[in-house]
């Protein structure tokens, strides 16, 4: 069902009628309008790219459909994201007298399209006036769009890089001329070509330039800022809630990989991209946009009906997996530096490297990594264990995940199976308090995500500083962290096998349950879909074992 035949796409590109589109005024326009709005910028939701960007089959054999791979990506479903739909509703419920301001900054980059039209009509943008979608698809077409096509390809070169390009600050480039909205894409595409895209779109046309290419493209929604709201709405500090932009500019990444090169991994031989008079292209980056929220992927094909979900069932278990296999190959290293036991006392070294090229995990702060280490006796008994994932999705030890109001610290020597190394930032709020309300936040209490290399924690900014116990600690470094485990065995008996295993959650237990108090749809709905779902909330990236 995937694959269209090329007439099928010829015949549905040239011969179909042209649908309304909507400009940047927020009213319909049609095709050969001469309205005030013909040289505003303006969308298209991606319904009308898949057509001529799928059914594209590389010389081996391999489908690198273009809108297929999209589609089932987050980017496609950031308006759809149950969790992210709870946590606007969260935090309007906290601030009610900020809810405009909140909502209009949300819908920045996970609806974009209906945001920056309201934008330009000096309007706010909403997110939940938009829920559920299925209440009127037409009106809500654009917001549930996500991070379209139309969005990301359209973003011009102005400010990018900037501050003022973050928090969805990009800028869309007007068309130059009547019908001729540039979509920018890092090949130089033959007229005819353009023709027939700009015909069929009504009047976008393929652009080449190489700034699509750019982290800073990248970086105006995935650096992001909020505004820390005291009482009755007191506007307080500027809290850098994600910043991996600024942590890889900050590393020895920034002169070597750009998050397209990573994150849209480069087909290796040359295939079309379009289904059209498509010629075969070297350098074809997957439009597949591998992570670190699997989680996510699986709930949003678990509950597809709810959240109106687009992508096949099959669409999202491959990228749920891709997703996974990416992590558990790119992002880290464990090894066991040394192990010793003398007189029923183990010595044991641990060491993880971050292999990423910002810290990890990064961006949304409800993302955690932590240390499982089990050392069983002869028998197979378990002498020692610290950090083993309970079956409801927490972390035996782990104090926060019994108690929002404490968190553990970074360990530089692990003694006994109540300590965890977790690495995580912890917000705080206002009064010095954990919060994981990101609009109460002002600050980090914690902050010990592994760092990458080339990042000197000495040198960092403020915005992007190591907080916490390992700021000092020297065995925390861009080299990697080495934590000592210090453990009694009391009588087992030896020889003792150790394993250590490096697990990752992209929604951790507190930013779940955190919601609960909310007796609001969107927050009961998805401490109810976490709950239903706790095997699936963490994977285990890498995995190391000795015996002595």
């Amino acid at each position: 069902m995937r694959k269209l035949s090329w007439y099928a796409i010829f015949a549905l590109v040239l011969f179909s009628a042209p649908s309304a589109l909507v400009s940047q005024s927020g009213k319909e326009t049609t095709k050969g309008s001469t309205n005030k709005n013909d040289l505003k910028p303006k969308f298209q939701t991606s319904d009308r790219c898949l057509a001529c960007h799928n059914g594209l089959i590389a010389p081996s054999g391999k489908d690198v459909s273009i809108g297929f791979d999209w589609r089932s990506s987050i980017m496609a479903n950031s308006s759809r994201d149950p969790y992210w739909q709870a946590s606007v509703r969260r935090e309007g419920i906290d601030h009610p007298e900020s809810k405009a301001v909140i909502e209009d900054e949300c819908a920045a980059c996970h609806m974009p399209i209906a945001r920056y039209e309201a934008k330009v009509e000096g309007h706010k943008g909403e997110v939940l006036a938009h829920l559920p979608f299925a209440n009127d698809p037409k009106k809500n077409a654009a917001a549930e769009d996500g991070v379209s096509c139309s969005v990301c390809h359209q973003i011009g070169t102005e400010k990018l890089g900037t501050s003022e390009s973050f928090n969805g600050g990009f800028v869309v480039d007007a068309p130059r001329t009547k019908g001729e909205h540039p979509e920018y894409g890092p090949y130089q595409i033959e007229n005819g070509q353009s023709h027939i895209m700009q015909t069929s779109s009504e009047g976008f046309r393929p652009t080449n330039d190489k700034h699509i290419q750019d982290s800073a493209l990248c970086a105006t929604c995935h650096t992001l800022y909020t505004r820390g709201l005291g009482p009755g709405g007191k506007e307080l500090e500027l809290f850098p809630e994600q910043v991996p932009f600024l942590e890889w500019q900050h590393s020895s990444y920034a002169n070597k990989n750009s998050c397209q090169s990573c994150h849209m991994p480069e087909i290796q031989e040359n295939v079309p991209i379009s289904g059209v008079l498509g010629v075969l292209r070297s350098g074809v980056h997957e439009h597949t946009f591998v992570g670190a929220n699997f989680f996510m992927l699986k709930i949003l094909n678990l509950h597809r009906g709810d959240l109106s979900v687009k992508a096949m069932p099959q669409e999202l278990s491959v990228e749920a997996q891709r997703t996974i296999d990416f992590l558990q190959s790119k992002s880290v290293r464990l090894s066991i530096r040394n192990v010793e036991v003398v007189s029923s006392q183990l010595q044991l070294d641990v060491f993880v490297e971050n292999l990423t090229g910002h810290k990890f995990p990064t961006a949304y702060p409800s993302r955690r990594a932590w240390l499982h280490v089990a050392v069983r006796d002869r028998d197979g008994r378990t002498a020692f264990e610290s950090g083993a994932l309970r079956p409801d999705g927490s972390i035996e030890g782990n104090v926060n995940d019994a108690d929002p109001a404490r968190f553990e610290p970074h360990y530089r020597e692990i003694k006994s199976a109540d300590q965890v190394q977790i690495y995580e930032p912890i917000l705080k709020d206002y009064n010095g308090h954990v919060t994981t309300g990101l609009v109460n936040a002002v600050g980090y209490l914690k902050d010990n995500r592994l760092l990458p290399a080339g990042f000197q924690k000495e040198n960092a900014e403020k915005d992007i500083a190591v907080t916490g116990d390992a700021a000092d600690d020297p065995n925390f470094t861009d080299a990697g962290n080495l934590v000592r485990y210090s453990v009694s065995l009391g009588d087992a008996p030896g020889p003792f096998h150790v394993e250590v295993e490096l697990w990752y959650q992209p929604i951790g237990y507190r930013w779940a349950h955190n919601l609960s108090p909310y007796k609001a749809m969107e927050p009961q709905r998805f401490v109810e879909y976490y709950d239903a779902s706790p095997a699936d909330t963490a994977i285990i990236l890498a995995h190391a074992a000795a015996t002595r």
